[in-house]
């Protein structure tokens, strides 16, 4: 599993975990090199995220982004007047924009439209899920690679195996990169897939 956020300064990699205790890890390292560049990650998606390091380290946790909460988790339920949906449950309304004959296909299915809609999203998340999750994976590494490796040996060639899946030489183009960033690139690319 990989941690939540996790923040390298150059090839190292100097924390990893919860936003609050990377983000502290990272200003601590600031602190004790004034001309480090760090840069903190999505620990899933490879997404940087932007934290202003100025100040002290409880003014830069007091600014830390605010973060929706993991999917898992209930939603909080909001104190002002309710609109439509089911708010307690999660369930808000949107609006989708179908052609007509989706319409009346979804007008005649038993429960109406927002059953039919949850049962198809239902199915499709159920028969798609491991790929999802490969590409989810892949597209994480991705990301990380282009930041951290985009001027690495092999970079090209690691990203065409990265997406033809072959793990064997994509290992083997990676393995004189330095140690935090190829391990993190390899934990990221194939952590939903058993050794």
């Amino acid at each position: 599993m990989n941690p939540a956020y996790v923040a390298f300064e150059g090839e190292h990699r100097i924390g990893a975990g919860d936003l609050p205790e990377v983000a502290r890890a990272a200003k601590q390292h600031l602190d004790q090199r004034k001309d480090a560049a760090v840069l903190v990650f999505n620990g899933r998606t490879s997404a940087l995220v932007d934290i202003d390091f100025r100040g002290s380290v409880e003014d830069v946790l007091a600014r830390l982004p605010k973060l929706a909460p993991p999917l898992d988790e209930e939603p909080a339920t909001p104190a002002g007047p309710r609109g439509p949906g089911r708010p307690k449950l999660g369930v808000v309304a949107r609006e989708i924009t179908l052609l007509p004959r989706h319409w009346d296909w979804l007008a005649q299915q038993k429960g109406g439209a927002s059953v039919a809609i949850r049962k198809l999203i239902d199915e499709a998340r159920r028969t798609s899920g491991d790929k999802d999750r490969t590409r989810s994976a892949q597209d994480a590494a991705y990301r990380f690679m282009t930041t951290m490796g985009g001027n690495r040996p092999h970079y090209e060639d690691a990203i065409r195996a990265l997406f033809a899946h072959d793990r064997r030489r994509f290992a083997t183009l990676i393995a004189d990169w330095p140690a935090d960033i190829r391990d993190h690139v390899i934990r990221l690319a194939y952590s939903d897939q058993a050794d």
